[in-house]
């Protein structure tokens, strides 16, 4: 399962409100089309057969189940640098 981080969520949640009223609406991860191993964020809907997110009964990352297992034991997390805020995804420290 993917974790994210109580910072991730918290930014997706705010990002979700900020963009969109529809409750059924979530950010789902995809492959970018154009860099080889990078992940897009992108708004949609819960489709058949994805894994959702869930943070305080918000879905905030909507996963096919190609993408979902690709991400197996991965963290999303959130940090602010010098050059402006961003999401990393990296593998779970061991005994997470």
């Amino acid at each position: 399962m993917l974790t994210v981080t109580e910072r991730a969520a918290e930014k997706l949640r705010g990002d979700l409100q900020a963009a969109t009223t529809d409750p059924e609406v979530g950010v789902r991860l995809i492959p970018s089309p154009s860099i080889p191993n990078r992940i897009e964020m992108v708004l949609d809907k819960e489709k058949e057969g994805d894994q959702a997110v869930e943070s305080e009964g918000v879905k905030i990352l909507l996963l096919d189940p190609e993408i979902a297992q690709a991400l197996e034991g991965m963290v999303v997390d959130y940090e602010e640098t010098p050059q402006g805020g961003r999401f990393t995804i990296s593998k779970a420290a061991p005994g997470t």
